[in-house]
C-alpha cells in the first residue's frame, strides 16, 4: 500500500547528449503513468427534483464513514492519503471496476491540501472572493463546506467569462470558478486522478499532474532522432471545449465512476452556466475553458 512507484525509468551515461536525456526523462511517458479526465454533467433536472436528488445526497451520506487524511509521501511529493491510494491500487488492479464510493475521500483534510494547491495570486470568480480572503477563518469554511457537499446542499456558482487574445487575432474565452468551486473541484479531481491516472496511456501528456509541454515536445524530438521518422502529423479539435457533449461525457465517465454524488458535483459545475457583464447564460454543450475539473 506505500508502494508508489508508477514510472519505470532507464539508466545512461553520463556522456550521452541531450537527445539521450530526453529519451530518459520520455521513458516516463510510456509507461503505466495515465491522465486525469474532462469530467461534465447530465442535463439538470427541474427544481422539484433537484431538491429530492440532494436530500437523496444526504441521506446517502449518513451510510458512509468519513475517514481521516492519513497522508503519505508520493512520487510527485504530494500527500495521498491511504484510502486514495488504495483506490489508486484497486483501479490499477481491476480495470473493469466502477467506483460506488468515492465522495468519502472528500474530507476536510483533501478540501484544505485542495485549497493550499490553488494558485494565490488567481482573479476572482463571480463571488470576488480571492485566495488569501479565503483564508481568514480557513478551517470554519472549510468545516462548513465539507458539510455542504456531504449533505447534498453544496451549490456551484455560475463561471464568469473572460477573454484572452490568441495569436490569430480571435479571442479565447475562459470561465473563472468561484474560490469554493475551484476547492472541491481540485479535491474531486484528486479523487478522479486515482483511477484515470491508471487508465491513460502513457504518451499523453495534457492537463495531467507532473507533466508538461516541454516533455510533450522531448518525445517526438527523441522519435525522429532515434526512430526512422519519415512524416509528423500536427492535428487539432477545432472547437473541442466549446463542443463537448455533456451526455456522452458523462456516459465515458460512467464506464469507472459509478458513485452518483460524484456525477451529481459534476453536473452541477457544468450546468452552472456563465456569467459575462452581468448576464447569466446557461451552458448547454460544452465547458467552459480554465476550471480545474474541466482541464
Amino acid at each position: 500500500m506505500h508502494e508508489n512507484r508508477e514510472i519505470s525509468c532507464t539508466s545512461w551515461s553520463s556522456d550521452q547528449d541531450r537527445s539521450a536525456k530526453a529519451l530518459n526523462r520520455t521513458a516516463d511517458a510510456h509507461v503505466q503513468e495515465k491522465s486525469d479526465c474532462a469530467v461534465v454533467p447530465v442535463n439538470q433536472p427541474n427544481k422539484g427534483e433537484q431538491s429530492s436528488k440532494d436530500a437523496e445526497e444526504g441521506r446517502a451520506q449518513t451510510g458512509e464513514n468519513i475517514v481521516p487524511s492519513r497522508m503519505s509521501p508520493t512520487q510527485s511529493g504530494k500527500g495521498m492519503s491511504q484510502g486514495l491510494h488504495g483506490v489508486r491500487q484497486a483501479a490499477r488492479g481491476r480495470k473493469q471496476e466502477r467506483f460506488t464510493a468515492l465522495l468519502h475521500h472528500l474530507t476536510v483534510g483533501l478540501l484544505r491540501e485542495s485549497f493550499y494547491a490553488l494558485k494565490r495570486q488567481a482573479s476572482p470568480g463571480i463571488d470576488g472572493v480571492t485566495w488569501q480572503e479565503y483564508a481568514t477563518g480557513l478551517e470554519d469554511r472549510l468545516v462548513d463546506l465539507h458539510s455542504r457537499v456531504h449533505r447534498g446542499t453544496y451549490r456551484a456558482q455560475p463561471s464568469r467569462r473572460v477573454y484572452i487574445p490568441k495569436p490569430d487575432g480571435r479571442q479565447r474565452p475562459l470561465g473563472i470558478a468561484a474560490l469554493e468551486d475551484k476547492i472541491v473541484q481540485q479535491a474531486v479531481v484528486t479523487i478522479l486522478n486515482q483511477i484515470y491516472e491508471v487508465d491513460f496511456k502513457g504518451f499523453s501528456y495534457g492537463f495531467r499532474p507532473g507533466r508538461g509541454p516541454h516533455q510533450a515536445l522531448d518525445a517526438p524530438t527523441v522519435g525522429i532522432q532515434w526512430k526512422r521518422v519519415n512524416w509528423v502529423l500536427d492535428a487539432d479539435i477545432r472547437g473541442f471545449f466549446d463542443n463537448m457533449s455533456h451526455e456522452w461525457t458523462l456516459k465515458f465517465i460512467e464506464h469507472r465512476v459509478a458513485d452518483r454524488r460524484i456525477l451529481r458535483l459534476i453536473q452541477k459545475w457544468l450546468k452552472a452556466g456563465v456569467s459575462e457583464d452581468g448576464q447569466w447564460s446557461e451552458t448547454k454543450l460544452g465547458t467552459p475553458q480554465g476550471a480545474v475539473v474541466t482541464a
